[in-house]
C-alpha cells in the first residue's frame, strides 16, 4: 500500500483538487465580468449568469489517516468556494460547494479503494468495511453519483438563485456533528 503521506501523492492531489476549480472558475468569471462590461456598454443583450458548483468532500472536515492529502486538499477548495463566493456574489456569481461522504465509486469500492486501506489495516475485509461505513449512515448506504449530480444540477439552476457561499453535505446522516 502506498504511503498516504507520500511526497508523489501530495504532489498529485496538489496540483489537481486546487488548481482545477481555481482555472475553470477564473474562466468563468472572467466571462461573467467581460458579459456585465459588454452589457453596460451596450454591445450586448444579455448577462450570463454564473453559478459555480464545486465537489468538495466530508474529508474536507472529517480528515482520515489514510487520505491526509485528499482531506487538506478538499479544506483549500471548500476555502476557495467560500472566499468566492464573497467576492464575486455581488456581481451575480454564485459559489456553492457539495460535500459527499462516502459514494458509490472507485475511490471507495476499487481494488485499492478506502475501503480495501481499511481493511488491510484492521484485518477486515472490503466488504466488511463498506457495510460498516454504511451502517454508520442514517440511511444505512452510500450515496450515489446520480444524487450527487441532482443536487449540482440543483444548485446551478434558477431555482438555486440566493444560495451563494454554502457547503451541502451529502452522506446519508454518516457526519453526525451539526
Amino acid at each position: 500500500m502506498r504511503s498516504p503521506n507520500s511526497l508523489s501523492r501530495w504532489v498529485t492531489e496538489m496540483a489537481i483538487t486546487p488548481v482545477t476549480p481555481a482555472s475553470v472558475t477564473i474562466s468563468a468569471i472572467t466571462a461573467n465580468i467581460d458579459s456585465s462590461n459588454a452589457v453596460s456598454r451596450g454591445r450586448a443583450s444579455a448577462l450570463i449568469l454564473v453559478s459555480i458548483v464545486m465537489i468538495g468532500s466530508v474529508n474536507a472536515t472529517l480528515p482520515e489517516w489514510n487520505i491526509v492529502d485528499y482531506s487538506a486538499t478538499k479544506a483549500a477548495m471548500a476555502n476557495y468556494a467560500k472566499s468566492l463566493s464573497k467576492e464575486f456574489g455581488p456581481k451575480g456569481i454564485r459559489v456553492n460547494t457539495i460535500s459527499p461522504g462516502p459514494v458509490a465509486t472507485d475511490l471507495w469500492l476499487a481494488k485499492d479503494g478506502i475501503a480495501a486501506q481499511f481493511a488491510a489495516a484492521s484485518g477486515a475485509t472490503s466488504d466488511a468495511v463498506v457495510q460498516s461505513v454504511s451502517a454508520g449512515a442514517a440511511t444505512g448506504r452510500f450515496t450515489t453519483p446520480r444524487e450527487v449530480a441532482d443536487l449540482a444540477v440543483f444548485l446551478a439552476s434558477d431555482r438555486a438563485a440566493n444560495i451563494t457561499g454554502s457547503d451541502f453535505r451529502i452522506d446519508g446522516g454518516y457526519v453526525a456533528t451539526i
